[in-house]
C-alpha cells in the first residue's frame, strides 16, 4: 500500500510539472502586442511568400503576414493582409517590397519609406488602409531581362571584335612596341649610370662654387669693400667731369657773347664794303663792254642837257 502511494505522488508531480512547463511555454510564446491590419496591393509575383511570413520595417520585425488572396474587385491584383505593430511608423509614403532570406527562397515583406509624406496612415479592422507593393530586385531583373540580354549580346559582339585576328595582331604589335620601349629605357638607364656616378662630385663642386659666390657677394656688400671704393671713385670722377663741363659752358657763353657784340658788326661792315666794290666792278665792266675805247681815251663826256651849251633838241620824226 505504501509503494502505491509513492507511485501516485510521483505521477501526480510529473503531471503537474508537465502542465507547468506547457503553461510557461504558452505564456512566453503568446504575442501580447497590439497589431493593426494593413493590405498590401501587389501587381507583381509574390513567389516564396507564405502566411505567417515576417514583416520587417527596414530590417526590424514589426509583424506577420495574415493572409494572401486574390483581389476580386481588380483581377490581376493580390491582397496581402499584414498585421503590423501599432508602434511601427507607418506613414502615407510607406511602401513594401519582397525580400528573400539567403538562398532558401523564403520571402518576407520589407517595408520602406520614401519620406515624402510623414503623416501617419490610420488603419483599423473595419477600414483597412492599403499600402503599395513595389517590384523587388528579382522582379526588376525580370522586367529588364530583355534589355540586359541585348546589352550582353552587344558586349559579346564587342568582345568577339576585340578578339578577332586583326585585333590580336594589333595587340601583339603593341606588346612588341612596348617591349622595345622598355628595352630602350633599360639601355638609356645603363648609359646614364656613369653620369649618375659623377653627380656626387658635381654636387660637391656646386657647393664649393656657391660658397665662393656667397663669399664674393658678402665682400661686395661691405662698406669698405672694393666695389664700394670703386663706386666712390666713379662718383668723384663724375663730379669732376661735371665741374669741367660747367666751366666749359661758361667759356662757350663768353665766346658767343664776344662774337655777338664785337665780331658780327665788323663782319657786317666788311660785307657792305665788299658789296660796294662789287657794284663798282659791275659798272666798270658795263662801261668797257659798251665803249671799249674808254680804256685808252677815257670815258666820253656826258651829253649836254637842256639849257647847257651845245644842247640840241632831237629832230622830229616824219608822220607816217
Amino acid at each position: 500500500m505504501e509503494n502505491k502511494s509513492h507511485a501516485f505522488w510521483a505521477g501526480l508531480f510529473t503531471v503537474l510539472l508537465l502542465a507547468a512547463v506547457a503553461a510557461a511555454a504558452f505564456l512566453f510564446n503568446v504575442d501580447r502586442s497590439v497589431r493593426i491590419p494593413y493590405d498590401m496591393i501587389a501587381r507583381t509575383n509574390v513567389t516564396g511568400l507564405y502566411t505567417d511570413a515576417a514583416v520587417r520595417y527596414r530590417g526590424l520585425d514589426v509583424g506577420k503576414v495574415q493572409s494572401i488572396k486574390f483581389d476580386r474587385a481588380h483581377p490581376g491584383q493580390i491582397l496581402i493582409r499584414i498585421m503590423v505593430d501599432q508602434h511601427a511608423p507607418i506613414t502615407r509614403s510607406t511602401f513594401g517590397t519582397l525580400g528573400f532570406q539567403g538562398v532558401t527562397g523564403i520571402a518576407f515583406v520589407q517595408l520602406e519609406d520614401t519620406g515624402r509624406d510623414l503623416s501617419p496612415l490610420p488603419s483599423s479592422a473595419k477600414q483597412v488602409a492599403q499600402l503599395p507593393m513595389r517590384p523587388g530586385l528579382l522582379d526588376q531583373l525580370q522586367q529588364r531581362g530583355d534589355i540586359l540580354l541585348r546589352k550582353l549580346e552587344r558586349i559579346a559582339d564587342d568582345v568577339n571584335e576585340v578578339l578577332s585576328p586583326e585585333m590580336r595582331e594589333q595587340l601583339l604589335n603593341t606588346a612588341a612596341s612596348l617591349q622595345q620601349a622598355a628595352d630602350g629605357v633599360t639601355t638609356l638607364t645603363r648609359q646614364m649610370q656613369p653620369a649618375v656616378g659623377k653627380l656626387p662630385d658635381t654636387i660637391n663642386q656646386l657647393d664649393v662654387t656657391l660658397a665662393s659666390t656667397n663669399k664674393l657677394i658678402t665682400g661686395l656688400n661691405r662698406s669698405d669693400g672694393p666695389l664700394e671704393m670703386n663706386l666712390n671713385k666713379v662718383g668723384t670722377a663724375a663730379q669732376q667731369a661735371g665741374d669741367a663741363l660747367t666751366s666749359m659752358n661758361a667759356s662757350v657763353q663768353d665766346l658767343s657773347s664776344r662774337v655777338g657784340y664785337d665780331t658780327l658788326p665788323r663782319v657786317n661792315s666788311l660785307a657792305d664794303d665788299v658789296r660796294s666794290a662789287v657794284h663798282s666792278v659791275d659798272r666798270a665792266a658795263d662801261m668797257i663792254s659798251t665803249n671799249p675805247r674808254s680804256v685808252l681815251f677815257g670815258a666820253p663826256a656826258a651829253a649836254p642837257g637842256p639849257g647847257e651849251p651845245g644842247f640840241a633838241w632831237p629832230a622830229a620824226r616824219p608822220a607816217q
